[in-house]
């Protein structure tokens, strides 16, 4: 018995470190569960981590991508809104330099300016214009908790990462859409 236990123990530490997160204000948030348990264990060819917060994951060793659900969005928002599959995301460049398991934080969505988007527009965002790095996060809109996703552009395309999520994103309901400056303008 002794031998079997140690040969677990010897066998779990192989398995690498767990990814060291805080967990999002409303991780605690019942909808997080089915969106969490949805999650893929293989996301842009990277295997799922264990983390060591509520309502987060990560993939790939070390982190690429790390995911956090009970995130706030701060309306309104200037960076780019794109739908990928029925689900709209609010695209921003977070650091050239930071891993995404140090970049992963709790501050609001905010606004930032001048920044390539890894996806080209809403209506294309399967295609990238151009093949920006650093770490980006892509944020859920209209969905409440809302899930941030932050990774790392040179490691992971960002139109199969958002493609890959959707089903699992989809558990949390959507309640309102992105809108173009464009449809403002009719609604006034």
């Amino acid at each position: 018995m002794t031998g079997t236990l140690a040969g677990a123990l010897l066998l779990s530490g192989c398995a690498g470190a767990a990814v060291t997160l805080d967990p999002a204000p409303d991780a605690a948030d019942p909808a997080c569960a089915p969106a969490m348990v949805a999650m893929p264990t293989q996301l842009t060819g990277l295997d799922q981590r264990e983390t060591t917060a509520q309502a987060t994951t990560a993939w790939g060793d070390p982190a690429a991508i790390v995911l956090k659900c009970g995130v706030h969005v701060q309306e309104p928002v200037a960076d780019p809104c794109v739908s990928v599959n029925g689900v709209d995301w609010i695209l921003a460049w977070e650091d050239d330099q930071a891993d995404p398991a140090s970049a992963a934080s709790d501050s609001p969505t905010r606004a930032t300016s001048g920044s390539p988007s890894p996806a080209a527009s809403s209506a294309s965002a399967g295609e990238r214009s151009e093949d920006p790095t650093g770490t980006w996060t892509a944020t859920t809109f209209g969905r409440t908790p809302a899930i941030r996703v932050t990774f790392d552009a040179s490691k992971v395309p960002s139109s199969s990462l958002l493609t890959e999520l959707d089903s699992a994103v989809s558990q949390i309901p959507q309640t309102k859409r992105c809108q173009s400056v464009q449809d403002l303008q009719y609604h006034r």
